[in-house]
């Protein structure tokens, strides 16, 4: 496993912890505020003091990063969701709460504040556990630039906070009804969401190819290339030529489904039809490659680079492969993957090799419209997050979406039971569905 550390990985990250930050900060007060408990006060004033103090780390790291890049850190929606969140707690704005402003009691205060701990919590929970995951593939690492970052969630220092959070919380808690605790569950599953959303919203990888590309191309006409080097564009050239290319993409794209939608929409599954119009959406996929190959973006892409932005070297993997002259990218590509077609050619022949024994079940997961065919070829299909194009077109082909736990629960006793011996066979037209 690699951890990546792109510009947009670096930046997404910036824009997170400057936010986090300030939301915890304001959230303790708020809580000291609220609770009229001399002894909560005092742990939590000393908590967040020892907040304080994990988040100067933060601001140190992001001190060591590029600082055009600190200066253009943008606002991105999944850290606005987290901290609008987080500070609409602290004002009361919870489903079945009163807002801080009207809470006469101390009482009613108390509450709130474990209202907000329980906001809180998920935050230390989830990156203590984190820390802890990723530490070992940081082994030998000195200059990753999450190496101080990491290291500080792993620190004991950093767990011990978020027990102390746990601590506080059930003692604030101890006089509430069922429905207060209900409130506060509800509270501690938004939070650990809205968490999971800022990683979800990591870059897929061929944006952070994209920013691998801008960040390392030379910034002026006149910076120093060696003769025998791949001729690279401009750094300022090639993110608006990336940047024009992802416009055109999304646009034919949407287009191009538009167009496969226009036959009449089939009564029951359709496999065959569904293929054919997948082979107009291949059509296109190959077009814009060669627009990128074409333009020369993806020249001189250093392989390290690649392989620390999350290159894998020992998993089979089925992809268009870059071509490289001395640890330096072409920007040419051999086409392996570029299509629906492709996609679905490349998984018959996983299956061709695999055993027909009962026990072994492919599982396939995906969340596009290019990946249809493959979806539906394995035993196991699960769809994740579902784009609106793939939904769209599977439903004009007859394709059915199903929750995945209560669909899988059905499938699985109709297996145990022996009812049914093909109940796990391919090209059912059925798809499960998760949603983060």
């Amino acid at each position: 496993m690699e951890i990546c550390h792109c510009k947009r990985c670096l930046d997404l990250s910036c824009d997170k912890m400057m936010r986090d930050s300030g939301g915890l900060v304001e959230l303790y007060e708020a809580a000291e505020e609220c609770t009229d408990d001399d002894d909560a006060k005092v742990g939590l004033s000393e908590m967040r003091k020892n907040v304080i103090k994990e988040l100067k780390i933060h601001d140190t790291v992001i001190q060591e990063w590029d600082s055009d890049m600190v200066k253009q850190c943008g606002v991105n929606p999944a850290t606005v969701k987290y901290t609008d969140f987080l500070l609409a707690t602290t004002s009361g704005k919870i489903e079945g709460v009163k807002a801080a402003a009207t809470l006469a009691t101390p009482f009613e205060k108390t509450k709130l504040a474990a209202y907000i701990l329980g906001a809180m919590i998920p935050f230390f929970r989830l990156y203590a556990y984190l820390g802890k995951e990723l530490l070992p593939f940081l082994e030998g690492e000195t200059t990753h630039p999450y190496k101080k970052i990491i290291d500080n969630y792993a620190f004991e220092g950093f767990e011990e906070l978020a027990l102390q959070n746990e601590d506080w919380l059930d003692k604030l808690s101890v006089t509430l009804t069922g429905e207060e605790l209900d409130i506060i569950e509800k509270l501690y599953q938004e939070a650990m969401k809205l968490e999971l959303g800022f990683l979800l919203a990591q870059p897929l990888i061929n944006t952070i190819l994209a920013e691998i590309a801008i960040i390392s191309a030379p910034k002026k006409s006149d910076e120093y290339q060696r003769e025998d080097q791949v001729v690279r564009m401009l750094s300022a050239d090639l993110r608006s030529t990336w940047e024009d290319f992802s416009k055109q993409y999304t646009e034919e794209y949407e287009q191009c489904i538009d167009t496969m939608l226009l036959s009449e929409k089939a009564e029951s599954f359709d496999y065959g039809r569904l293929h054919k119009a997948l082979e107009k959406l291949s059509d296109f996929e190959k077009r814009a490659n060669v627009r990128v190959i074409e333009s020369g973006v993806l020249k001189g892409l250093n392989l390290e680079d690649i392989k620390r932005a999350g290159g894998l070297d020992v998993l089979n993997v089925h992809v268009n492969e870059f071509i490289f002259e001395e640890n330096l990218s072409t920007g040419e590509i051999v086409k392996k993957v570029e299509c629906p077609i492709d996609k679905v050619q490349a998984f018959s022949k996983i299956l061709s090799n695999c055993s027909n024994d009962k026990k072994n079940l492919t599982v396939h997961v995906r969340d596009t419209a290019s990946d249809l065919l493959c979806l539906l070829q394995a035993a196991i299909r699960i769809v994740l997050n579902p784009s609106s194009s793939l939904k769209r077109v599977g439903n004009h082909f007859g394709v059915s979406f199903i929750p995945l736990f209560p669909g899988i629960v059905v499938k699985q006793k109709i297996f145990a039971a022996g009812e049914d011996s093909s109940c796990w066979n391919g090209l059912s037209g059925v798809l499960y569905t998760v949603s983060s």
